[in-house]
């Protein structure tokens, strides 16, 4: 306790005469010792073997997929380090679609998305760590082709720019179950693109939503200043 940082809102003060050093009262004290653990207990041989396991994991989703995505930032052989960066910015040229649109498509297929436009505009930034196996990595690769060829059908018109399932996701329980389906894919596809899905289906509580709209209407949610007052005041 003498060697954690203080705070000036909380009135902790401590005898090393440290202030605050972030808004949390003690700063990281408790996010630290996690990483510190993980390197003690892994050791150096353990750190080595995670490091190579993540380099190879992003090495192979890049290789999968460079028929499909192309990825940024390569060396001279084509490799790359811990993260695989997807371009899809020429995408929108030929489709409509967007990295977004892939981001919320990726959830129909169970997945959580990858770093979206970051550090890149336009792209996915997919670190698949050291804990990944290969099985969900070819899960992941597979969806990723999937909607390719889904996207593949929209620049061939089988399917219009502005609805389509990729620009329609994600899907949910009510949105199908609905009985005025009138969209120019099956709610098959819109669902279990993918066979395995079947098997194993997440389905997300929420459809699409406006996320600009979200990010420049903003609304406070705190409790009135009235609620503060004396009831003699």
């Amino acid at each position: 306790m003498p060697f954690l940082p203080g705070h000036e809102t909380s009135g902790i003060q401590t005898s090393g005469g440290v202030g605050a050093v972030s808004a949390a009262p003690l700063g990281n004290a408790g996010v630290l010792p996690i990483s510190w653990m993980y390197c003690r207990m892994m050791g150096s041989p353990g750190l080595r073997h995670a490091t190579e396991a993540a380099i190879l994991a992003a090495n192979y989703v890049s290789v999968r997929l460079r028929d499909h995505y192309p990825t940024l930032y390569t060396g001279a052989h084509g490799r790359i380090a811990h993260e695989c960066i997807l371009d899809l910015r020429p995408l929108k040229e030929t489709s409509g679609i967007t990295a977004e649109d892939v981001a919320k498509r990726l959830i129909d297929y169970g997945f959580h998305a990858p770093t979206l436009s970051f550090p890149v505009p336009g792209t996915l930034m997919v670190e698949p760590t050291e804990s990944e196996d290969l099985h969900e990595l070819d899960r992941f690769i597979e969806a990723m082709i999937a909607i390719r060829e889904e996207i593949r059908h929209i620049e061939e018109g089988t399917w219009p720019q502005d609805n389509n399932p990729v620009i329609n996701a994600p899907h949910t329980a009510s949105c199908i179950a609905d009985q005025d389906w009138t969209r120019p894919y099956t709610r098959e596809e819109a669902v279990f693109p993918v066979a395995d899905l079947k098997r194993r289906k997440y389905w997300p509580p929420v459809g699409r939503v406006d996320n600009v709209h979200g990010d420049r209407n903003l609304f406070c949610s705190c409790i009135p200043v009235s609620a503060w007052q004396d009831s003699e005041s």
